[in-house]
């Protein structure tokens, strides 16, 4: 088990009967929970990441239309639900204007940037050209696009690189939800969410909206003005370290430093995916690390992903 974490779901075991049509469930005992896998609250607990980039898949509930789905990327998941419902003149895609209503009822979140999403959403709306989706087969006869697009997306977060990144996959409208077959869940360090999201802006320093960046526990601030790791001074206002959640943990650190460290048995990787905290011991999960980071981490009763567009790039330098 990795670190303390709260689970408040389920995840169900498929049978040979495959993923199902819209709206399935399938109901399963205590013993068949799945403990291994993070889950977050039921959908009536939202979240607010900041520095958003999501990629989304989109239902069509149209009688005409019904059964058709559309994969794009959003930074805004209220306000482009709403466009594609308003049609291209009000900013959404040929694809889906005059076809409606839409509805968006799942969303992969917590990419480093935006160009990393857009990488992802491409695959995604075209897995039998990326080379890296190479071994998933083609639809099947009686398989609808919504099972095929969920097929796709389970392959999907256990490939590189996209394997190593800390998402969370976030299903927005329960009446649609899957479990993934045992065969092809994500990985454990990425969290399966119910809710609506609401993405916020890029936290600029202490203070904005209201919250602050997470600061060093009581009785440590001198210890936290250089990084633990390379002793250089930290910069908070420009560049805020990571720091430990855990309770009465030192540790403060640059997020590249950091990552190097949780790197040290896997050189040949750039995205760690967990590491031993250098001032607590604890076994972390990077993803937690850069959640708490950015302040949507709260009480661990809420997982929610945000991203943060820059540390990948320090590690290549």
């Amino acid at each position: 088990m990795l670190g303390s974490r709260w689970y408040g779901g389920t995840w169900g075991m498929l049978g040979d009967g495959g993923w199902g049509g819209p709206g399935a469930c399938w109901e399963v005992g205590l013993a068949s929970y799945d403990l291994s896998r993070p889950l977050s609250p039921g959908p009536a607990m939202g979240a607010e990441p900041r520095g958003f980039f999501g990629v989304y898949l989109l239902f069509c509930t149209n009688p005409r239309y019904r059964g058709r789905v559309y994969v794009g990327f959003t930074v805004a998941p209220q306000r482009r639900i709403g466009q594609h419902n308003a049609g291209k003149r009000r900013g959404g895609a040929w694809k889906t204007s005059g076809r409606g209503p839409w509805e968006m009822v799942l969303i992969v979140h917590g990419f480093p940037s935006d160009v990393a999403a857009l990488r992802f959403e491409w695959a995604w709306q075209h897995p039998h050209t990326s080379r890296r989706l190479s071994h998933v087969s083609r639809r099947a006869r009686r398989e609808t696009r919504f099972d095929f697009h969920l097929r796709v997306l389970a392959h999907m977060l256990r490939a590189a690189p996209w394997c190593r990144l800390p998402l969370t996959v976030r299903w927005l409208e329960p009446g649609y939800r899957r479990d993934f077959p045992p065969a092809l869940q994500p990985p454990l360090h990425m969290p399966v969410a119910f809710g609506q999201v609401r993405a916020l802006g890029r936290a600029r320093g202490r203070g904005e909206r209201g919250q602050e960046e997470p600061g060093p526990p009581p009785g440590q601030a001198a210890q936290a003005q250089r990084c633990a790791l390379c002793l250089k001074r930290l910069q908070d206002a420009d560049n805020p370290p990571l720091r430990c959640f855990h309770p009465g943990c030192p540790l403060a650190a640059h997020p590249a430093c950091l990552a190097r460290e949780f790197l040290r048995e896997e050189p040949e990787q750039i995205l760690p995916v967990e590491g031993r905290c250098p001032g607590c011991k604890n076994l972390l999960l990077w993803g937690d690390l850069i959640r708490y980071h950015q302040g949507c981490y709260g009480d661990l009763e809420e997982v929610p992903a945000s991203s943060q567009g820059h540390w990948t790039e320090e590690l290549q330098t």
